[in-house]
């Protein structure tokens, strides 16, 4: 995997951010979601690279970075604190601005970041989320069955950490192996990075404090910006999995409408893990995206 990519470490705000970087050309931040690593991009970052410097970072509390502790407020795991990580990372690799293919988390971390810091990102492309605010003020009884993980990894510590650290492996299998294409998607090199890196002492910490802080002080922050009339001003483009729980759940384009004044895309034929289950089908639609950039 990553043929021709370095993995590399840098300190940035006080911490150790872990990644991998390959390619040449205008910088492209690469951040992945729970319970993996950067390692989701393996199968489109090479060809990302033949046109792109790519930074496949991995978020704190995941991957191999530091896993800091947690404290009241989440403020450690919170998506302010995580999108400085990586504003600092490409600043230091030498790129002030840059565009952003997101997952998951690191989908809600790249939209903090375009909030805080507007003028470091060119173009921003999310993949199968809506904001996390209007998914948590619109959950329903589906959305919370489905994501029923959101709402274990928030209760108070040690409960989910020692019930993760117990099995880590039946954790991590049965997160992802419950979505629309179950385990197929993920080779057995992929998985096993996810595995060991869920096993390192502290993960558990992180991925809870990742989901308490979007569920408290995230949450404050994206209260904040819609008061203040704050919205995303860079283009945007929004794909999700037609058959992922996001798009059956909610109206992710809409959403995303309400909060980003140049924002278009469309569902592709996924489930949740569209960089593994349709790499060329994405490699289609954010070569045509970014193509301006380069």
């Amino acid at each position: 995997m990553f043929a021709g990519f370095q993995k590399k470490k840098s300190h940035v705000n006080g911490v150790e951010i872990s990644y991998r970087i390959g390619g040449t050309g205008p910088g492209l931040l690469l951040l992945h979601g729970h319970p993996q690593t950067h390692v989701i991009w393996h199968k489109v970052a090479p060809q990302l690279a033949e046109h792109f410097t790519v930074v496949a970072a991995d978020l704190r509390g995941y991957g191999d970075s530091s896993r800091p502790a947690a404290d009241a407020e989440h403020r450690n795991y919170s998506k302010r604190m995580m999108a400085v990580d990586n504003v600092e990372l490409m600043r230091a690799l030498g790129f002030e601005r840059f565009s952003v293919l997101a997952h998951d988390r690191g989908a809600r971390v790249a939209h903090r970041l375009a909030l805080d810091h507007p003028h470091a990102v060119q173009r921003m492309a999310l993949l199968d989320i809506a904001p996390t605010l209007a998914m948590y003020s619109q959950t329903d009884e589906a959305f919370a069955r489905a994501y029923w993980h959101w709402f274990f990894l928030i209760r108070p510590a040690p409960l989910p950490e020692s019930l993760i650290e117990a099995n880590p492996e039946q954790y991590l299998r049965s997160v992802m192996g419950s979505r629309s294409a179950g385990l197929t998607p993920f080779t057995e090199q992929a998985l096993a990075q996810y595995l060991r890196c869920l096993q390192l002492p502290g993960s558990a910490r992180g991925i809870c404090e990742d989901y308490r802080a979007s569920a408290s002080i995230d949450l404050e922050h994206d209260r904040a910006d819609i008061a203040a009339g704050h919205r995303l001003e860079m283009p945007l483009l929004a794909l999700w999995g037609a058959e992922g729980t996001v798009g059956q759940c909610f109206d992710p384009l809409k959403e995303w409408e309400k909060v980003a004044t140049h924002v278009h895309g469309h569902a592709l034929p996924s489930g949740h893990y569209i960089a593994e289950e349709v790499p060329e089908l994405l490699l289609e639609a954010v070569r045509g995206f970014f193509k301006d950039l380069l």
